[in-house]
């Protein structure tokens, strides 16, 4: 009888590292993921992202990012790079910005609306601003230095809507 038990363990044993290796193939598949946006190559400071730039990629559940960082291509996409951006890591909020419409030195159109009234001319822009930020603009016309909106097509608006 002693024989017969011990050739039913050692049969059961041998079984054993099958079921082991078995297990542990199957742990990591069955472990949940989050998909998370990084770069594709390397992104530097100052380069408009495209959708050609980026991919999803997957992290384990317990993976946490040291700050807030991009989760869709739609919040990154078409914004600016504020530092240089590594490929296979994720995005930070915090290191991307808006695009500027109007740029430090460009020309610019000032658009002044008031009562019903519009009127429109030249400007220098003395910084650089993105849609609905305020702008120091110079009126290359006067000279003078006024203040505005930048608008969704890159003018700036000065006066009451």
């Amino acid at each position: 009888m002693r024989i017969a038990a011990w050739k039913a363990w050692a049969l059961g044993a041998a079984g054993l590292p099958f079921a082991f290796a078995a297990s542990l193939a199957a742990g990591p598949a069955a472990a949940a993921e989050q998909v998370l946006l990084v770069p594709v190559a390397t992104i530097y400071a100052g380069d408009v992202i495209k959708p050609t730039m980026l991919r999803d990629q997957a992290f384990p559940e317990s993976y946490k990012p040291r700050q807030p960082v991009a989760d869709t291509a739609a919040r990154v996409v078409g914004r600016i790079a504020r530092r240089t951006l590594l490929p296979g890591e994720t995005i930070p909020a915090i290191a991307l910005e808006e695009a500027k419409l109007v740029t430090r030195g460009a020309p610019t159109v000032i658009v002044f609306e008031e009562h019903g009234v519009t009127i429109s001319t030249l400007g220098t822009a003395l910084a650089n601003a993105a849609v609905n930020e305020a702008v120091s603009v110079r009126n290359t016309a006067t000279g003078r230095v006024v203040q505005g909106i930048v608008l969704q097509d890159g003018r700036v608006r000065t006066g009451q809507p």
